[in-house]
């Protein structure tokens, strides 16, 4: 009696162990996420806080290209209103394809392209970009790995009695797959 009783105790025992186990790494990749997707957020603020500069020091040449100065600044408010992370992943996308449309355009402009001043600010723009783009890898990864221990099983089972579920990735919008288009006329 005594030793199957204490068999029971150290199966329980053990299921307690495994259970806190499998809870604590969700908790821990559950983290891991919300921080690297910290980490896009402060590339998207240092993005942010450079447009403004490079639109302004563009106005005096731009004053024909308003709209796609507007786009601009309309999409980086979307983003500031935005609360979730889907929000904000889409809102980031209509910025891109913004700003993608108004670099276009100051290439195409010498006096712009050899003032100093937006010169430096682009280049820091394109380093933001890549760095942008080198944290959403990492972001992607890290929900990848989350996302595969919810699913699988016997995981799937305790992650959604504890309320863990699969997190969205972050998607590229549809118009960045295209060169944004450009008419002078």
């Amino acid at each position: 009696m005594k030793k199957g009783l204490l068999v029971v105790i150290g199966i329980v025992v053990l299921a307690g162990l495994w259970l806190m186990g499998v809870y604590n790494g969700l908790v821990g990749m559950d983290q891991e996420v919300k921080t690297q997707w910290a980490k896009v957020e402060t590339q998207y603020q240092r993005r942010f806080d450079l447009i403004p500069n490079l639109v302004e020091s563009s106005k005096a040449v731009l004053k024909q290209e308003q709209a796609i100065i507007d786009s601009v600044t309309e999409a980086r408010t979307k983003y500031s209103g935005a609360t979730t992370v889907d929000e904000k992943a889409k809102a980031a996308g209509e910025v891109e394809t913004a700003l993608g449309r108004l670099l276009v355009v100051m290439e195409n402009y010498p006096e712009l392209k050899s003032d100093e001043t937006v010169q430096r600010l682009m280049d820091e723009l394109a380093g933001t970009e890549n760095r942008i783009a080198v944290e959403r890898g990492r972001y992607n990864d890290l929900v990848g790995g989350f996302n595969v221990r919810v699913k699988t099983f016997p995981n799937n089972v305790i992650a959604g009695m504890l309320g863990f579920s699969e997190k969205a990735f972050f998607e590229s919008v549809e118009a960045a797959s295209s060169a944004p288009a450009v008419n002078f006329d």
